[in-house]
């Protein structure tokens, strides 16, 4: 897994990588930007998802179309429209949605969630735009993370340098965030691999999409935890933790504590199992086929029209008499007189 892709220069390949990461940072400069001027202060969490998304996806797919000639840049970000694509993303939402479950079960035997619920009309409402502004906070980071610029990193140093480079990546962002930690930071680091292992065992975000959004978007709205330091997610479900710091994270949440690192390693071997099909699939090797190639049916539509076809009759052949020596006779004995003896001729012969 170490060896990259050959075909393409590591250099060029590495520069694409660090252009990817500047128009990342520049994506958000301008989303945060434009989302300010555009919406209010309650829709602007949402709105500034959907213009990174946006910026991502048309950048990226420029640079793919530029730089790597790229047919169809966004399947190759890993958001191919292929059969069973919504099949996928299940699959992840239901792995995300088990680690957060298992998670969370420590936190009832050692001391419990207390649970304010909010059942009025409008915080429904805006409970789907929580749920939207999830999924589209997860996806930006998925093209951010497991897209254009992972895929021009791994071609340059290969997937598993590639994986760590930019698992460490993610965790020191989110190493930034108020309330992080030492945990925290592990935490994020192994989410990152976690997720891209996803990603390379599919070749496309979706399962890795769903895991990350069932795993972020089930604490805050199902349980009405904290998700990175931020518990006002959920208008419907609002949960106090009580119970000791390593098991709840305190205040940053389940992402600041060892529960959450336990079991994001045991969900490990959990994707590459559930990815088997899919491994199989979109990563078995080519066959390309050796020699030169012959089309049999064309070669035994020509033989069975020559052996088909009505033969001309043969022109008559040219016989040419050619002439040959005459036999020469041998020499006869004499005539034998009468009454001779034939021997005696013979001997006197």
């Amino acid at each position: 897994m170490n060896t990259p892709a050959g075909g393409e220069s590591r250099v060029r390949a590495y520069t694409q990588f660090l252009i990817a990461i500047l128009y990342f940072i520049l994506a958000r400069i301008l989303a945060t930007h434009g989302a300010q001027g555009l919406v209010s202060d309650a829709w602007f969490p949402l709105a500034s998802q959907a213009m990174l998304v946006f910026l991502l996806l048309v950048g990226y797919s420029s640079l793919g179309f530029w730089q790597n000639h790229q047919i169809n840049p966004m399947k190759e970000q890993g958001l191919p429209l292929r059969t069973g694509w919504f099949h996928e993303a299940g699959v992840g939402v239901a792995v995300g949605w088990a680690v957060a479950v298992v998670c969370v079960l420590p936190m009832t035997w050692n001391g419990g969630i207390a649970i304010l619920l909010f059942t009025h009309l409008s915080a429904w409402n805006w409970l789907l735009a929580d749920a939207a502004y999830f999924a589209l906070a997860t996806l930006a980071e998925e093209i951010a993370f497991r897209g254009y610029g992972f895929q021009r990193l791994m071609h340059a140093v290969g997937p598993v340098a590639a994986t760590i480079g930019f698992a460490g990546v993610y965790a020191l962002i989110q190493s930034f965030l108020p309330g992080a930690s030492f945990i925290s930071f592990v935490v994020s680091l192994i989410l990152g691999v976690v997720l891209t292992m996803a990603y390379l065992r599919t070749r496309a975000l979706w399962v890795s999409w769903g895991l990350n959004f069932g795993w972020k978007a089930s604490r805050a709205l199902l349980f009405g935890l904290a998700v990175n330091g931020v518990s006002t997610h959920s208008p419907v479900v609002q949960g106090n933790p009580m119970g000791p710091y390593w098991v709840t994270g305190g205040g940053f949440g389940l992402d600041g504590t060892w529960i959450a690192l336990v079991v994001l390693l045991a969900a490990m071997p959990v994707v590459y199992r559930v990815t088997r099909e899919l491994d199989f699939q979109y990563n078995a090797p080519v066959i390309v086929p050796g020699g030169i190639a012959v089309d049999l049916d064309e070669a035994a539509r020509r033989q069975h029209e020559a052996a088909m076809a009505e033969k001309a009759p043969a022109e008559p052949l040219l016989v040419q008499i050619v002439p040959g020596a005459v036999p020469t006779q041998s020499k006869l004995p004499e005539e034998i007189p009468p009454g001779g003896s034939a021997a005696a001729q013979l001997d006197s012969a």
